[in-house]
């Protein structure tokens, strides 16, 4: 017989979703995960996980609960973990507590671990009913998920952007160097506390003069990573960039690492990091001094899979026009955030921003999502289904 969804359910699971929100920015490398104790329809105990407190959010739980833990129904978003790792298995302490059922939101994204822990569970007698409020606990751990899978990050690709499709404004028509308003740029700052790095193109850099940085005022366990692709080293050493570097910037390049301009910046506290380029026809190739002077760029699939190799789950990606379409030919994005302002550029090049290319992957995105932000509106979408082996 099917086991029976407990009253209340979704408010209690909706309770372990904000909690496990709690630990955006403190829990990666790990997942978010939030875990809630209920007992004859009051709290028992609860608690969230963040990677330098240890402990798992279902640990933390169990402690607060003490003794009313046994008989009690778990609230989670994420499967018990069954495996030796930093700690030991949730699953033991959970069936050692005596609890008697557990409400997930879904199953762990590792292959190699998925599914074991409920296993587990059952076979320990404890009721277990999986898939509530899945849909949100995926979202809320689809960077760990695509990391977990493929050991490199999640790639949000966020524009900003007229209705006309431009990504600049003409001098004579602009009053301000944003396009869209305070609202979106409050909403692209919580989006870079939720990212491991953020990476944008040497034409950005010196365009804008960024500081690419999270400034939202919350608390976040590394510092957000700055990273640049810049095929020659053009980054000025003046640049706020390098001025306010402090083992966060890095700089990926298909110049030689040890030119005179790679050690300037090296002694500035940026981080030169060579990597072959991919030129236009698709082709890897090593750098060479032909190669520099060329259109040639730094493959964006290198950069990611050095990206993943240092723990970055999350990838925001803040391109100019060309990084943009490199971007998106190169096949690394897996969803879009388009923030529209309600203005027209009225530029030439507004026709060629706009163009759709036969096979691009923007003519299939999946789970489209439309928010207000002051007057202007964003649209989210994925390019592919992140939990797909």
């Amino acid at each position: 017989m099917p086991a029976q969804l407990p009253p209340d359910a979704g408010k209690w699971m909706a309770r372990a979703l904000a909690l496990a929100r709690r630990g955006q920015a403190l829990a990666s490398p790990n997942p978010m995960v939030g875990a809630v104790l209920v007992r004859n329809g009051r709290v028992a105990g609860q608690g969230f996980h963040t990677y330098d407190g240890l402990r798992h959010a279902e640990i933390i739980a169990l402690e607060a609960a003490g003794q009313a833990a046994r008989g009690a129904t778990l609230y989670i978003n994420l499967e018990p973990c069954c495996n030796h790792g930093r700690t030991g298995p949730c699953t033991g302490a959970l069936i050692a507590a005596g609890i008697k059922r557990v409400v997930a939101a879904m199953p762990d994204p590792n292959p190699a671990v998925a599914g074991r822990g409920f296993r587990q569970l059952r076979a320990a007698g404890i009721e277990v009913i999986t898939a509530v409020a899945e849909s949100a606990g995926r979202q809320l751990n689809e960077a760990f998920a695509v990391w977990i899978k493929s050991r490199r990050p999640l790639v949000t690709l966020k524009s900003a952007m007229t209705l006309d499709g431009c990504m600049v404004l003409a001098p004579r028509n602009s009053r301000s160097r944003w396009i869209t308003s305070e609202e979106s740029r409050a909403e692209v700052h919580r989006m870079r506390h939720a990212s491991d790095a953020i990476l944008t193109g040497i034409g950005t850099v010196l365009a804008d003069d960024p500081l690419l940085t999270d400034r939202t005022g919350l608390p976040r366990r590394r510092p957000l990573v700055r990273v640049v692709l810049d095929s020659r080293l053009r980054l000025p050493l003046n640049s706020r960039l390098v001025r306010t570097a402090n083992n966060d910037l890095l700089v990926f390049t298909c110049a030689s690492p040890s030119s005179p301009r790679a050690r300037k910046l090296a002694r500035a506290g940026v981080e030169v990091i060579p990597v072959p380029s991919r030129g236009s026809r698709g082709k890897t190739r090593r750098h060479s001094a032909r190669s520099e002077e060329s259109l040639c760029r730094p493959d964006l699939r290198k950069v990611l899979a050095e990206l993943g190799r240092r723990e970055i789950l999350s990838v925001m990606l803040e391109p100019g026009p060309t990084l943009h379409q490199a971007a998106l030919d190169a096949g690394i994005v897996d969803k879009v955030r388009l923030f529209y302002a309600p203005i027209l550029a009225g530029l030439p090049s507004a026709a060629h921003q706009l163009r759709a290319r036969a096979n691009s992957p923007l003519r299939n995105l999946s789970a489209p999502r439309i928010q207000s932000f002051g007057p202007d509106f964003a649209v989210e979408a994925y390019l592919r289904n992140i939990y797909q082996r």
